[in-house]
């Protein structure tokens, strides 16, 4: 047939696990037939030759001219699935330079892998000079001839491929270190392959570095994997450019995407949302732009995913998981439940109906009741519901004896799975639009709560193919910029374009190239720096691009910037941080058997902290940071690789110290986004050592945590290792929970004066050779405003060490056995977790802190509405959370006929400060500060930060009795009380009495 020369046919293919997807689309403006042809043909193990005969059938459908095919493109998860199965026949060593001066040492490349990876991926790492602070200047130089010799101990490892990540890297435009390193591995080791994350992943040193260690582990796989795609189109005489779908929806060049594999991980779930999306505007020209629920029933799986107003689905938050690894590069939120087209149906003892997660999959055609089988499947019902009569689906006589109570009550169970999944994703009280794709998708009902419409749309069971093949083209920036000078929104609008600069670099139309995500994320403690992220996308142009220039547009190296470096001067021996390394091929998973039975190393009152110790203590850490703190995992994670290397912590009980000694405290004081990107060092521990220099003394008995909440809950046991002081940290701390000032300590509620006699002098280290000693305040309130302005000027982040204090002193302000708190909130939590026991985490959390007396839910629901602002240095805000309505009310277990009703606000200044409890038109402030309130995550049971609150997830409320403390005078109710926070007008109501928490120490001594 003829085919007018003006027709834009795009070719999509979508490499499922069972089939492989084609499409053929002509995307001509005004086109009155849009899908041309679709064809479903088994994945083949080559994949190639599956996707040459999906490809072939379509073009055979279609019977058009492959002259007017104006590109093909691929979604596949030939990348990920080689990870996720450990391949090692595709997957490399790596080897790990880290660029951070004297930073980050005890947080080392792949310290967040599991074993299993490691073992497959782990090559040599390196820590080497250079890094950036969050200003953009730099923490130290890159060495060329530290280089060098690295890269003499690489060749002597014979490795094939280099991970290079250096601190602050995304926002590196002018000095380019990575960039420098990358230039001289290239001249020292010629053919060995070279990753750096600021072309990898986004803000967040730990994340970035392992997104750029799996890339680089792939890249070998990945050019080859590549090369044979390229071959099918060319067997199949299609002389139009081939590109690949990548993670946000948009396209990525053959050669980009052998060069960043990773960026392919998640390109499923995009091209089915943005499949959708087309065939929504296809089934309504005049649709209105608008969010929408994308849900993809498939065999065993239903997934959904949030489909923004601008045609992209929105993004997962800032960092996930993948195979046990924590990443930080762009991936849809989507939201999946054992719910598909297989699901067994059964009644439980109590003849309670249950729908999945078990499912038969693939044999449904062999298993299923309707095809002559003996399993109940989700179809079987459907099909004998009667709502399949208008397709041909199985063998309706074969399912008419099943009673109609039974098929009335699966019908049901499976409107309720999916009504709570899509209250799970919904960002607003208001309803919304479903959008359905995949084969399963007859399971969902037209009427669903919470649902404006359900729509279903030809070729929804080809979505996927749809997305890969109206991918568009894209330009991201994460940056950190200067807001001194101009406005944040002008700052805003100059990033935004830079944004679309890059978009129409890599191809993008420049008429019809927008930006369709810009944040702006304001830096806590710091003024005039700003986090910006920004997404720009357009329609390809039907150009090649040029792959270098399109990745790099960003990250270009000018003539002005590019330096030489000496090639001659010999070099010295550089030695991995990992040498002799023996690392175990297996992961020991722990059971709910192997947590029950556990039992600490507690020995002559001395607690020796193991490895599942310290994850229990970081879990309740967190809980105890009341929504502040900053998160502690990354200081778990130094402290776990510690303990792999040999490491040793004690814990004692503060009677257990001898008179004559004394104890320190102190942590760390900045900002948290700037501890993602300066990880760990052992600044503690030398932070202790100057101020004890300074004041002559020599007398150290041990340390104790300032605050029990967040991450320094656990920076004294680094600081007290046996690698560091080795002196015992002490069971208690002098907050028992996080402060937004620091001045909210029990140490100045016992003071005798306002002038900071208890806290003088202090002490405060950058880490990297600046140090202060405050010895005189007017008041002591000056105390953390002072630190908080040099520590500014220290990068952001430091030490702080506060002067030594007696036994006797430490036996009157300290909260004691908060460490032992800590660790039973955690054993909790990971128990429950452990035996599927999440539902009544409520409970569980109540009786690890000392029962209903000390304790209780305050509240379940959804987070329906977050406001923050930044203030003096401080996160200020408020989050509002709505009670779930009928079958999705979450009841607490030890009162089982009440249910939680109503609205609860909680305002928060780094902390959550109270909380105010609406319902009938009745408002109760039911627990205020100095009592603890955290926000817990009803999925797992751990603790959401207030930088993690966000619309849509669903908490739990958990009450807590501050400590006598706080509350048995009236200098604590001053310091610690809402009075503190500028609510004059409430008083300190007690949630419950204080149970002192019981010591591990005393219960497990031997």
């Amino acid at each position: 047939m003829s085919t007018p020369t003006t027709s834009n046919y795009r070719i999509g293919v979508d490499v499922g696990g069972t089939n492989t997807d084609a499409v053929i689309l002509d995307i001509t403006p005004g086109s009155s037939r849009p899908v041309l042809a679709t064809h479903k043909a088994p994945t083949t193990a080559d994949v190639t030759s599956g996707i040459q005969n999906a490809i072939k059938e379509t073009l055979r459908k279609a019977d058009v001219d492959k002259s007017h095919i104006q590109a093909v493109s691929i979604g596949t998860t030939s990348f990920v699935n080689s990870l996720i199965e450990r391949d090692a026949s595709k997957l490399e060593k790596v080897a790990v330079i880290r660029l951070s001066g004297p930073f980050s040492r005890l947080a080392p490349p792949f310290v967040s892998f599991p074993y299993e990876l490691r073992h497959v991926l782990e090559g040599p790492v390196f820590f080497a000079e250079g890094g950036l602070q969050v200003d953009g200047s730099e923490i130290t130089s890159v060495e060329p001839l530290e280089i060098r010799g690295i890269c003499e101990e690489i060749k002597k490892k014979g490795i094939k491929s280099v991970a290079v990540s250096a601190c602050y890297s995304p926002i590196d435009r002018d000095i380019n270190q990575e960039e420098l390193v990358r230039e001289i591995i290239h001249a020292e080791l010629p053919g060995v392959k070279v990753c750096i994350s600021k072309e990898v992943a986004n803000i967040g040193l730990l994340q970035r570095e392992n997104a750029t260690i799996l890339n680089a582990a792939l890249l070998e796989f990945a050019q080859m994997t590549v090369a044979g795609f390229e071959e099918s189109t060319r067997a199949l005489n299609l002389a139009c450019p081939l590109f690949l779908t990548s993670n946000d929806g948009t396209l990525m060049t053959c050669q980009m995407a052998s060069k960043f594999p990773i960026k392919t991980f998640s390109s499923g779930p995009t091209n089915s949302m943005r499949g959708a999306n087309f065939l929504a505007n296809l089934g309504d020209k005049d649709r209105k732009k608008e969010t929408a629920l994308v849900m993809d029933v498939g065999g065993t799986t239903t997934e959904i995913g949030v489909l923004l107003p601008t045609g992209f689905p929105r993004q997962a938050s800032a960092y996930h998981e993948l195979c046990g690894v924590p990443l930080n590069f762009s991936m849809p939120h989507v939201h999946s439940i054992g719910l598909g087209g297989g699901s067994r149906v059964r009644k439980d003892l109590n003849g309670k109906t249950i729908v999945g997660p078990e499912s038969v999959g693939y044999k449904i055609l062999e298993l299923g009741v309707a095809f002559g089988g003996d399993v109940l499947t989700t179809t079987d019902i459907i099909i004998a519901s009667g709502s399949t009569e208008n397709l041909s689906i199985g063998n309706p006589s074969l399912v008419e004896k099943i009673p109609t109570e039974d098929v009335q009550a699966a019908r049901g169970r499976i409107k309720q799975m999916i009504e709570s999944a899509i209250d799970a994703m919904k960002t607003s009280a208001q309803d919304v639009p479903i959008y359905l794709v995949g084969g399963g998708a007859i399971l969902v009902p037209d009427d669903l709560k919470g649902v404006s419409k359900v729509r279903r749309f030809p070729y929804y069971d080809a979505a996927n193919a749809v997305g890969a093949a109206c991918a568009q083209i894209s330009g991201v920036i994460d940056t950190f910029e200067d807001t001194s000078r101009l406005a944040v929104e002008e700052v805003q609008k100059i990033v935004e374009q830079r944004a679309i600069d890059k978009a129409i670099a890599a191809g993008a139309d420049r008429e019809h190239t927008f930006i369709v995500e810009s944040e702006a994320i304001p830096i806590a403690y710091t003024t005039g720096r700003c986090r910006f992220y920004v997404k720009a996308a357009g329609e390809w142009t039907g150009k090649a691009t040029n792959p270098e220039t399109a990745e790099n547009a960003e990250f270009h190296t000018s003539p002005e910037t590019s330096r030489s470096w000496d090639t001659k001067s010999p070099v010295g021996q550089a030695r991995a941080a990992n040498e002799g390394r023996q690392i175990p091929d297996k992961d020991i998973p722990i059971t709910a058997q192997d947590v029950i039975d556990y039992k600490p190393d507690v020995e002559g009152g001395e607690w020796t902290l193991s490895e599942l110790d310290i994850e229990w203590i970081s879990t309740g850490c967190y809980i105890l940071g009341t929504g502040g703190g900053g998160n502690p995992h990354n200081c778990y994670l130094a402290l776990r690789e510690m303990f792999r290397s040999g490491a040793k912590c004690k814990v004692i009980d503060i009677e257990s110290l001898h008179p004559d000694k004394v104890v320190m405290y102190g942590g760390g004081i900045g900002s948290p986004e700037v501890a993602a990107e300066k990880l760990m060092s052992s600044g503690s521990g030398e932070a202790v050592k100057s101020l004890l220099r300074y004041m002559g003394q020599d007398n150290l008995g041990g340390l104790a945590a300032l605050e029990i909440g967040g991450g320094n809950g656990m920076v004294a046991m680094v600081g007290g290792s046996s690698t560091d002081l080795n002196v015992p940290v002490i069971d208690g701390d002098f907050m028992g929970r996080a402060y937004p000032t620091g001045w909210q300590t029990t140490v100045n509620v016992y003071a005798k004066d306002d002038s900071g006699s208890m806290v003088l002098p202090t002490f405060l280290s950058s880490g990297d050779g600046t140090e202060m000693v405050l010895t005189k305040v007017k008041n002591v309130k000056e105390v953390d405003s002072i630190l908080r302005a040099a520590c500014m000027e220290m990068g952001t982040s430091a030490q702080v060490v506060a002067r030594p204090l007696t036994k006797t002193e430490c036996q009157k302000a300290l909260i004691r056995n908060t460490v032992s708190q800590s660790w039973r909130i955690g054993r909790a939590v990971a128990l429950a977790n452990k035996q599927s026991n999440i539902d009544n985490i409520g409970s569980v959390l109540v009786d690890s802190l000392g029962g209903d007396k000390a304790a209780r839910v305050l509240f379940e629901g959804k987070i329906v509405s977050v406001g923050r602002r930044l203030y003096k240095g401080h996160s200020y805000g408020e989050i509002e959370i709505h009670a779930l309505a009928g079958d999705d009310t979450i009841q607490d277990p030890e009162h089982s006929k009440r249910t939680f009703r109503g609205v609860m606000k909680i305002p928060f200044k780094n902390e959550n400060l109270l909380c105010e409890h609406t319902v009938d038109g009745k408002t109760e402030v039911i627990c205020g500060v100095p009592d603890l309130i955290s926000v817990l995550d009803a999925q797992n049971g751990t603790a959401l930060g207030t930088p993690e609150y966000k619309y849509g997830l669903r908490v739990i409320v958990i009450g807590i009795t501050a400590a006598p403390q706080w509350t048995d005078t009236p200098r604590g109710l001053e310091l610690g009380s809402l009075t503190a926070f500028g609510y004059d007008n409430i008083p300190y109501k007690p949630l419950g009495e204080y149970v002192k928490p019981r010591s591990v120490i005393e219960e497990y001594n031997v």
